[in-house]
């Protein structure tokens, strides 16, 4: 598969093998050894059990037919607006390991009473590729220490966590995607909980992303008006979304203009 980066943004922590084989898996899953779990909204959800943690990883495969790809991407990594259409989150932010320069993100999450919340610190690489002309758009993401970021009282620290996201046209209006998530929450998480996330959740969380891909315009003309702009300009939206400085950014590689 030929596969030409034409933008990319992160702290570079995962390889073009490990990019290569998740794009790879939206038209060609591997699903060996893997059991469907559900299917709704027209979208699969797979589980594999991990015997080395007694967990089970997933893998998501689905269609959103009326959704453009790139705003799909723009919305899964704004961070400042996935804290306003996610009601799961409790806070995220970006954070950085003043002493290697590593950029991360904190994020916590909201678990129902009587479970303690849970939070991750993380990097996260970015990429949009083009394949046969056809523009890709992939997120990586894994737990990664941040010495600075100390547990809170309360709270519970995830940190064995990997995740990647990859979204395409689906050769109309809409977007194809795939995902694979694994994490390791640590306590005694109800079996009613661990369902309901896979059964349920997935298709919930991707009902609220619709709606937030719907009133991201909307999100930035406000943000913009806030931040004394005109309008939220592509270089000022690349700066947000990705929470480095416009001049690290070349005109040229910069997604195209919503």
């Amino acid at each position: 598969m030929a596969m030409n980066t034409v933008f990319s943004v992160g702290p570079g922590v995962f390889t073009e093998d490990e990019f290569s084989r998740a794009v790879g898996e939206l038209d060609s899953p591997d699903l060996e050894g893997w059991e469907l779990l559900v299917e709704s909204m027209g979208t699969k959800v797979y589980r594999k059990y991990r015997e080395e943690s007694g967990l089970y990883e997933y893998k998501t495969l689905g269609e959103m037919a009326d959704l453009d790809p790139e705003m799909c991407a723009q919305v899964y990594v704004d961070w400042e607006y996935r804290k306003i259409w996610d009601s799961y989150v409790l806070d995220l932010h970006p954070i950085k390991d003043k002493s290697s320069g590593m950029e991360g993100l904190y994020w916590c999450v909201d678990y129902p009473w009587p479970l303690s919340d849970r939070d991750y610190t993380f990097v996260r690489d970015f990429k949009i590729v083009e394949i046969d002309g056809v523009r890709t758009y992939a997120v990586m993401a894994k737990s990664h220490l941040f010495p600075e970021e100390k547990e809170r009282s309360g709270i519970v620290r995830v940190d064995s966590f990997q995740q990647s996201c990859v979204m395409r046209t689906d050769g109309k209006v809409g977007s194809k995607a795939f995902m694979h998530y694994y994490d390791n929450p640590k306590g005694m998480i109800p079996t009613w909980l661990i369902n309901w996330a896979a059964k349920t959740g997935v298709p919930q969380f991707l009902d609220m992303m619709r709606k937030a891909v719907f009133g991201y315009p909307e999100f930035l003309e406000t943000r913009a008006k806030e931040l004394g702009l005109e309008k939220m300009d592509n270089v000022e939206r690349m700066r947000r979304l990705y929470g480095v400085a416009a001049s690290e950014i070349p005109a040229d590689q910069l997604p195209s203009q919503h």
